[in-house]
């Protein structure tokens, strides 16, 4: 998986996190995950209080990545076409044509998600899982490629509600910023505003580079004790009783794949356990549903995941004496 100091998708993973760290104030460890995912040809959610970052994060993403950037703000008023456009008929014409909306770029920002009623949400649902959009019977591919980043608040917070189920599942990883410490708050304090300059970063890629990690990370290998714990994990939240809804078999593939793109992170030819265990929590946890009892309880899906982690035996690294292809 390796190349020149150019091409090397390890090295072209590292540039990236750096170059969202330069104006996002969040842990490294996070900022891998969310670049992670979006190269990994994922979407992704981010939950947290305002004030904290997101929009930032979703347009240094899409700068450093070199992709056409667009922002809806889902508020409640908004109607599945201000989404994915429709059809108009121009001044002095009769005959109707299509107005693309917003979801035609490559990464989508929808902001406060949560915000808006569920047929607006559900604008997002076939653009996410297939890459196009329906208007009118008439189906419409969208560019590649294609990325949203959606933010939502917390759940309690006014003028919210849960995203459905559905189109929980359809994220590959949710992240939260949190707040940051106070190192990184004093060099908030004492530089320009982040999302000015996250507004001017360059891309950190050279041409082609995108597709060079998305190949290294199709090309990791995967057998060995990796899948077989990413089952286990996923068997475990089908029969923990605090668990309504488990891990869907979409689940484990995302978890796969998650593993596979921090493999390349760090420059690995295989997938281990480990990479496993770091993105199990954003892989899995938003697509749980815990039970009644257990949320009146204040148990929340991420320190199940959490449980689940330190219960579930760790299988023993089988690494392959050769670097084989894909299983």
């Amino acid at each position: 998986l390796s190349g020149t100091p150019a091409t090397d998708p390890a090295r072209l993973f590292a540039g990236l996190v750096g170059a969202v760290r330069s104006v996002v104030h969040a842990e490294e460890a996070t900022l891998r995950l969310a670049v992670g995912c979006l190269v990994a040809g994922g979407h992704l959610l981010i939950e947290d209080f305002p004030g904290l970052g997101k929009t930032t994060l979703a347009k240094a993403l899409a700068r450093v990545l070199g992709l056409e950037f667009r922002r809806v703000q889902f508020t409640a008023d908004l109607l599945p076409a201000d989404v994915t456009g429709a059809l108009v008929i121009p001044p002095g014409e009769r005959v109707p044509v299509f107005r693309p909306g917003p979801v035609f770029t490559n990464l989508l920002m929808a902001d406060e998600l949560n915000r808006a009623s569920t047929r607006a949400q559900s604008a997002l649902l076939e653009a996410m899982e297939e890459r196009q959009v329906t208007v009118d019977g008439t189906t419409r591919p969208l560019p590649r490629p294609f990325l949203v980043v959606a933010t939502q608040n917390p759940h309690d917070a006014a003028g919210t509600s849960p995203l459905p189920h559905g189109q929980r599942d359809r994220f590959l990883m949710r992240l939260s910023l949190g707040y940051p410490g106070r190192d990184h708050e004093d060099a908030l304090l004492a530089g320009t505003n982040p999302a000015v300059r996250a507004a001017s970063l360059p891309p950190a890629l050279p041409p082609g580079g995108l597709d060079a990690i998305a190949a290294a990370i199709d090309a990791v290998h995967v057998a060995g004790a990796a899948p077989s714990y990413v089952l286990d994990l996923v068997d475990a939240t089908r029969r923990h009783p605090a668990i309504a809804v488990g891990a869907s078999p979409r689940a484990a593939l995302a978890l796969l794949l998650a593993a596979r793109a921090l493999a390349v992170a760090r420059g690995g030819a295989f997938v281990t356990p480990e990479d496993v265990q770091r993105a199990a929590g954003p892989v899995l946890a938003h697509r749980l549903v815990v039970t009644r009892g257990a949320e009146q309880a204040g148990v929340d899906a991420e320190a199940l995941v959490a449980e689940i982690l330190a219960t579930v035996p760790v299988p023993l690294d089988e690494r392959p004496a050769t670097a084989p292809g894909r299983r």
